[in-house]
């Protein structure tokens, strides 16, 4: 199963997640949020996000989502990737993140790619 990080400004991570437990019907395991505050030391948070990322790898990868390219927690998955172990999408949305959970138990390159179409094909105009 895929480790999922998701790295985000203040508590958007959070709330992401239990709106994404709501819809699933439980809280997923191998699921953690980390926030990124104002007044953090990036470099503390890169720290922590190390150890989180241990800590969710079953030995399947992990699989970062955050929030705006370019921005703070972004720069700071950035320096996480391995490719083919620790892969990173932004610009997370709730679609995004059920099309991940659902598809999980697959590889990472695929859950990588669910993860892309499932967050663009979730924003439509109607």
């Amino acid at each position: 199963m895929i480790g999922i990080l998701v790295l985000t400004h203040e508590d958007l991570g959070d709330h992401l997640i239990r709106c994404a437990s709501h819809v699933v019907g439980m809280k997923p395991p191998q699921l953690i949020h980390l926030s990124v505050f104002p007044q953090d030391d990036p470099d503390i948070v890169l720290s922590r996000a190390r150890a989180l990322i241990k800590q969710l790898d079953g030995g399947d990868g992990v699989l970062i989502l955050s929030d705006i390219l370019g921005a703070t927690p972004c720069n700071i998955a950035s320096r996480l990737v391995q490719p083919g172990k620790v892969e990173c999408v932004t610009g997370v949305n709730l679609p995004m993140l059920v099309r991940v959970l659902t598809y999980r138990n697959e590889p990472l390159s695929v859950v990588l790619e669910k993860g892309l179409s499932g967050g663009q094909d979730g924003v439509v105009h109607i």
